[in-house]
């Protein structure tokens, strides 16, 4: 009887640990960070610009900020974060089981924590601060209040951003692969596909979109065939999820396919690393995302895609085509829920017509390092600094417009992403007066023809600067500081509890420039200012620290 009901012990345990599905994460152990219904406007995995999505987006119960959120599980703080952009105010929470939970974007954390932070920012005159408590200085348990839900740094509504990560390797983990429910019995939409005419070495010769049609409860192409002109082609599927009571389009879980009934190739997104969540501009397509906001999951992978989201990939996922004998393609893509869509049609090869030649200045193998000196720019890639081989563009142009200070020079298109950042020099060709020289900048112009300041450094003749972009560069100076415009500010603030001011750059920085520094000072003492990027404004709130009567402010920006 003892050893019976050790075995029902076991069992249970691992029945609690395993789940209905199989997979081998606890589904009892966290609780709902929150304690209304989820709904969710972002998911796990979901393609986003320039990176994974590490966690799901969880709507605010209302609409508004405030609301309170809860440990998940009981915990110590291991790490607490404060940005304007990024996830803001985030508080992380590592778990007596291996993982950690992580809240961002919050309006407010516990006041013990408030406090704690804000003695933290003044010791290093930093409204930014990372910090990294002592175990066990701030603990909860399960259920706790743990901070109010806001939309701080790179939040346009309010939500919480949950994640799950393991605590040992930091990798974030599908939170719904823990039993938190989200009701979902809504299967994915799929709405195109399309073909990529490949070479030999996986380099794209064309393309081809055809949309999708509405067949019983799945999808198939008009005709049920597709005649593609290509020897070997690589496929990409446009799709969405949707789940009961939120209208979003979200990323799926999963996609496969199935050539001629054989698991051809597929991914899922269980967990992935933050080293490589970059590595989405090789799953997706750049231009359709870039140019469209049009997501499309590659069915196959580039050269340089280290992504480990892929389960099978059969000959990368390349087709071979024939024009005797058309090929089955089967593709299912899922939630984690397992609502399943299919797509199904046959493709066949047409006439191949022959590729154009390219038009290049330089070959620059995307495993290889790369460099590019021509007296007056220099370029260098380090090695997997692109996604697959590119044939680069190359001239240059007179630039006569006021501050200016060399030749635009057009280095490839903007519709071909670089994973890495690499070094760009430009030697000015109009000299440059010594008290200007501080104020010289690297300009990026894109899409849209917006300028983009690089930064930049003087390294003898040459400005340098690293970059994350092809595209059009030269050399610009910036004279214009910001502006700044009191909003909630007079010279009687009897009954204020705080001070307001809007800061404008006109200039667009990169995202390894910091837009704008300031520092803010009463009766010549460094004050804490909380920086709202979303709407370029600087707020005070009084404390302590300043009493009644007259004061001097002054804010350095």
């Amino acid at each position: 009887m003892q050893k019976l009901l050790a075995f029902l012990l076991i069992v249970s345990t691992l029945l609690a640990f395993t789940g209905g599905d199989g997979n081998s994460y606890p589904q009892d152990y966290f609780r709902s960070p929150v304690n209304h219904t989820i709904r969710l406007s972002g998911t796990f995995g979901e393609l986003r610009p320039n990176h994974l999505h590490a966690g799901i987006d969880i709507k605010a119960k209302d609409g508004k900020i405030g609301q309170p959120l809860f440990a998940v599980a009981e915990g110590t703080v291991s790490r607490i974060n404060v940005r304007t952009g990024g996830y803001g105010k985030a508080l992380y929470i590592d778990h007596p089981n291996g993982y950690t939970s992580v809240y961002a974007h919050l309006q407010k954390f516990p006041d013990e924590i408030e406090a704690y932070v804000k003695t933290i920012q003044y010791k290093k005159k930093s409204f930014e601060v990372e910090i990294y408590p002592k175990v066990g200085r701030f603990t909860f348990e399960k259920g706790d209040v743990i901070g109010k839900l806001g939309l701080s740094g790179r939040s346009f509504g309010p939500h919480l951003h949950f994640e799950i990560r393991d605590t040992k390797t930091e990798h974030p983990i599908n939170p719904l692969l823990f039993g938190i429910h989200v009701k979902d019995d809504i299967r994915p939409k799929m709405h195109q596909v399309k073909f990529y005419q490949l070479n030999d070495k996986r380099e794209t010769l064309g393309s081809q979109t055809f949309n999708l049609v509405k067949k019983g409860r799945d999808y198939a192409v008009k005709g049920d065939t597709v005649f593609f002109g290509a020897w070997r082609t690589g496929i990409a599927l446009k799709v969405y999820d949707h789940m009961n009571g939120a209208s979003n389009w979200n990323g799926v879980y999963a996609v496969s396919m199935y050539v001629d009934d054989v698991l051809t190739f597929n991914f899922d997104f269980e967990k992935f690393s933050f080293d490589e969540s970059r590595y989405i501009n090789a799953h997706l397509d750049y231009e359709e995302q870039f140019t469209k906001k049009s997501y499309f999951n590659r069915l196959f992978t580039l050269p340089g895609n280290q992504l480990s989201i892929y389960n099978t990939a059969n000959n990368f996922g390349l087709v071979d085509l024939s024009a005797h004998q058309a090929k089955k393609i089967t593709i299912i893509a899922e939630d984690v829920d397992k609502n399943k869509s299919e797509l199904e049609f046959w493709v066949k090869r047409k006439t191949v017509a022959e590729a154009p030649s390219k038009q290049y200045n330089y070959f620059l193998p995307y495993d290889e390092e790369n460099r590019i000196d021509n007296n007056n720019l220099t370029i260098h890639m380090q090695e997997n600094t692109l996604y697959e081989n590119l044939y680069l563009e190359y001239f240059s142009s007179p630039e006569k417009s006021t501050g200016v200070y060399s030749p635009v020079y057009h280095v490839h298109h903007y519709k071909i992403p670089v994973h890495k950042y690499f070094d760009i020099g430009i030697r000015p060709t109009v000299s440059i007066p010594e008290e200007l020289r501080s104020k010289a900048y690297i300009a990026y112009c894109g899409k849209d023809n917006v300028i983009k300041n690089c930064g930049g450094d003087w390294e003898g003749d040459f400005l340098k600067a690293k970059v994350r972009d092809l595209g059009d560069y030269s050399i610009m100076i910036d004279t214009k500081p910001p502006t700044i415009k009191p909003i909630n500010f007079k010279r009687n603030l009897k009954g204020y509890n705080r001070i307001d001011f809007k800061v404008v750059e006109d200039l667009k920085v990169a995202k390894n420039v910091d837009a704008i520094r300031y520092d803010a000072y009463i009766d010549g003492e460094w004050v804490l200012m909380a920086y709202d990027a979303k709407k370029d404004k600087l707020t005070h709130r009084f404390d302590e620290r300043t009493g009644s009567g007259e004061h001097v402010f002054r804010l350095e920006v």
